[in-house]
C-alpha cells in the first residue's frame, strides 16, 4: 500500500482514482500508516510573495519537516513529487544532473525540499526517489488561473468567446503531458525507478504556448482575439520563459506516452 501525502490535489487525487493501492492521508496526519510514500502536498505557483510571504515557507518546508519526523527507519521509500521549476534558467533539454537556478519562492522552496529530504535520508539511511514534474494538463484542475496552469485558463476563456494575451508573441516553450501519463509515470518511477536518484517527468517535447492556443482555438472555432504582451516585470524576475526536459532516464524505464499533445487540447477544450 502507498501512503500518499497531497492525495486531493490534481495529480494526487488523478493518482489514487488510478491505484487501488493508495491510502490519502486526511490534511493534519503526519505519521504515514505504510513504508511506501508518495509526497505531494506543496504550493502551486510563485505568487504567494504578494499575498502570504512565509506560505512557500510553511507548506513546502516545515509540513514536509513534520512528515519526516517520522520516518526514521531505514525501510521507508520515501517518493517526493517535485517540479520543473526548481531548474530556472537552466540547459535545455534540463537534466536531472544539471545544476539548479530556481528564481522564486515556490521555485526555490521545492529545490530546498529535495535537498532537506536528501541530507535527512542520508542521515536516517532511509531511501528516496525526486520526481520533478513538467506542466501536467487535463480537465479536472480546478485550480487552473492566469499564475497556474494559464494554458488551460486561456482555453476556458476562449471556449467563452473571450480575448486572452499571450506573453511574447507566445514564443515561450514548454513540456506538456497528461496528468493520467504522468500518474503512470509516476508509478513506474516507483515500482521500477533507482532508489536515490531523480526523475524527469514529461514529454521530452519542446512546445510552443502559441501552437497549443491556435490549436485550441482553430479547435474551439473561437471568436477570440488573440493578442500579445510582454511578460511583466515579476513574471520575468520570478519564472522561466523556456522549458522542457531530458526524459532519458525515464524512458529507459520502458516508459510510453498513451495521450499525445493533440488529444490534451481537445480534452480541454471539450465541455
Amino acid at each position: 500500500m502507498i501512503t500518499v501525502y497531497g492525495g486531493t490535489g490534481f495529480v494526487g487525487s488523478t493518482f489514487c482514482n488510478m491505484y487501488e493501492d493508495t491510502l490519502v492521508m486526511p490534511r493534519d496526519q503526519r505519521n504515514p500508516v505504510t513504508d511506501n510514500i508518495l509526497y505531494l502536498i506543496s504550493t502551486i505557483d510563485n505568487y504567494n510573495i504578494h499575498t502570504d510571504i512565509t506560505l512557500d515557507v510553511e507548506t513546502n518546508l516545515r509540513v514536509l519537516c513534520e512528515v519526516l519526523d517520522y520516518c526514521r527507519k531505514d525501510s521507508i521509500v520515501f517518493n517526493f513529487v517535485s517540479s520543473w521549476f526548481v531548474y530556472g534558467d537552466s540547459g535545455l533539454p534540463a537534466k536531472e544532473s544539471y545544476e539548479c537556478h530556481p528564481k522564486g519562492f515556490y521555485s526555490i522552496t521545492k529545490k530546498c525540499a529535495e535537498d532537506l529530504l536528501i541530507s535527512f535520508c542520508r542521515t536516517y539511511e532511509v531511501d528516496y526517489r525526486i520526481m520533478r514534474l513538467c506542466n501536467v494538463m487535463g480537465k479536472g484542475d480546478g485550480k487552473s488561473s492566469a499564475k497556474k496552469n494559464a494554458l488551460s485558463f486561456m482555453i476556458d476563456k476562449m471556449k467563452k468567446d473571450e480575448d486572452i494575451d499571450v506573453y511574447d508573441e507566445g514564443t515561450p516553450i514548454r513540456d506538456v503531458m497528461h496528468v493520467k501519463d504522468v500518474c503512470r509515470a509516476l508509478r513506474l518511477v516507483m515500482d521500477k525507478g533507482n532508489l536515490n536518484e531523480i526523475y524527469n517527468i514529461g514529454s521530452g517535447q519542446p512546445t510552443r504556448i502559441g501552437d497549443i492556443i491556435s490549436v485550441a482555438k482553430e479547435y474551439l472555432n473561437s471568436k477570440s482575439r488573440v493578442g500579445s504582451k510582454e511578460a511583466p516585470r515579476f513574471h520575468q524576475i520570478c519564472q522561466t520563459k523556456d522549458m522542457y526536459l531530458d526524459v532519458t532516464k525515464l524512458n529507459d524505464l520502458g516508459f510510453e506516452q498513451e495521450i499525445p499533445l493533440q488529444k490534451i487540447i481537445e480534452e480541454l477544450c471539450t465541455n
